[in-house]
């Protein structure tokens, strides 16, 4: 499928012939909940983290005698029945991570980028250049309407275009490499370089 390509004047650059296996796929929610789900989860921190009977600071006197009080038996006051006790199996540092396959999240990949395009969120570039001005970027992705936007190049982002949308609010950036369906689904617009269309091919395939 065929798609035109702007520069980031906003002027015309011919057009790009789109791969149907990656960009023409029916968008599926359950894949793309899956694929999300696994990417947070590794982000998780998981330091969660109680006393136990043993870590928390009272004495460990036996409170009151065995018999005789007509009360229950006990030990300490580390006790989890007690107020500031221990806490019973709570939770501990942990990683939330679980596996999901490879050949799963490409499919995920391909899917977040049919969804794109079938939503008319897909933008495709000639190139993310700039001379390091933030001003200048700033003004011409204000002129095309950008937002929330992601940007996704080829192999390496041009270290002058880094620079200039670095501190632009909304303005991410990404090599191939590092696109992923969590990012491009945050965003309201997708905008690749035809570069970043020839990686993805060759990264998916």
């Amino acid at each position: 499928m065929k798609l035109d390509v702007i520069k980031l004047d906003g002027g015309k650059a011919g057009s790009v012939d789109l791969d149907d296996a990656l960009f023409g796929l029916e968008p599926r929610a359950d894949i793309l909940h899956r694929v999300v789900r696994w990417q947070r989860a590794r982000m998780q921190a998981g330091t969660h983290k109680v006393k136990t009977r043993s870590e928390t600071s009272y004495s460990t006197k036996k409170i009151y005698r065995q018999k005789g009080t007509g009360g229950a038996r006990h030990g300490d006051r580390n006790a989890p029945i007690f107020r500031k006790g221990g806490i019973y199996k709570g939770p501990t540092p942990r990683s939330h991570a679980h596996d999901l396959p490879k050949k799963f999240r490409k499919l995920g990949l391909k899917h977040a980028l049919s969804a794109k395009l079938k939503a008319g969120e897909l933008v495709v570039i000639e190139a993310a250049e700039s001379e390091g001005k933030t001003a200048a970027l700033a003004k011409q992705v204000k002129n095309l309407g950008w937002k929330r936007v992601l940007i996704i190049d080829g192999a390496e982002v041009n270290e002058n275009f880094a620079l200039a949308a670095r501190n632009i609010d909304g303005l991410d950036v990404l090599p191939s490499m590092g696109a992923n369906v969590y990012d491009i689904l945050k965003r309201d617009t997708l905008v690749i370089t035809k570069a970043g269309v020839e990686a993805l091919e060759a990264r998916l395939k």
